[in-house]
Formats: structure tokens, sequence, C-alpha cells
């Protein structure tokens, strides 16, 4: 059980869409998936902080509690480190936003869902958040 928990990543990711069916995607440095902005939650730290705190390192986009609505949490394949899971606290927003990448992302575009099939996807989001997106 213990070695179980030692390959679980806990993360909060954000399914973000601009109201008009586009969805907003990233790519980190170095890598080929796209998936969700979001990353690692601290120990100690609550999801919305930590999704909070890395949306606005990651794309410059900074937001109010109220205006996440959480979603639930769900688990996939991690797409970057190797035999490990990522346990994903998802919430969504609405928001047209021009992201201004930095630290470690590399690239983010606004895609609707038809274009978003066709790239390379985290496990996460192909699994999970892309089915979701098509509720709102």
């Amino acid at each position: 059980m213990e070695q179980e928990a030692n390959r679980t990543i806990r993360i909060a990711a954000a399914l973000i869409d601009d109201g008009a069916g586009r969805l907003l995607l990233v790519r980190k440095t170095g890598t080929r998936w796209f998936m969700q902005a979001g990353g690692k939650i601290e120990n100690g730290e609550h999801a919305l902080s930590a999704l909070r705190r890395e949306l606005t390192e990651e794309i410059g986009l900074s937001l109010a509690d109220e205006e996440f609505r959480h979603l639930g949490r769900f688990s996939a394949a991690a797409a970057n480190e190797r035999d490990f899971v990522v346990e994903a606290e998802v919430y969504h927003i609405r928001v047209r936003h021009t992201p201004k990448t930095q630290s470690e992302i590399e690239e983010a575009v606004w895609v609707s869902h038809a274009e978003a099939t066709a790239m390379p996807l985290a496990p996460l989001t192909r699994e999970h958040v892309l089915p979701l997106s098509q509720t709102f």
C-alpha cells in the first residue's frame, strides 16, 4: 500500500473553456503531451490553493475562489512520469484569457473539442477531462 502511495502524484487541474466551444490546453517544456494547466499539490496545501498558484505561475491567470467549480477527483496514468499515476482534483472555469506562458509551460493553445481529440493528450485529459468538457 505504501509503495502504491509513493507512485501517486496528487495534482490540481483546470478544465478551462471560453464559453465559445474552445478548451485551453498546455504543453510542458520538453514533452509532447497536451493537458490542463495545473500542477502538484504540496503537503498541507488545499487543492484549490495549489491550482490558483499554478495557474498564476504557468499562464498568468489569477482568479478568485468563487470562479472555480469542483468537478471531482480523477485518476489516470501520469503522462510524463513512467509508472506513476496522477490523482487529480479537477475544477472548471470559464474565462477568456490570453495565456502568457511562463514557468515550465512551452505552449498554450485554445482548441475545439474536435481539434483536441487529434492531439497528443495526457491520459487524464483524454480519459476524463475531454469527456467532461462536452457537458458544458
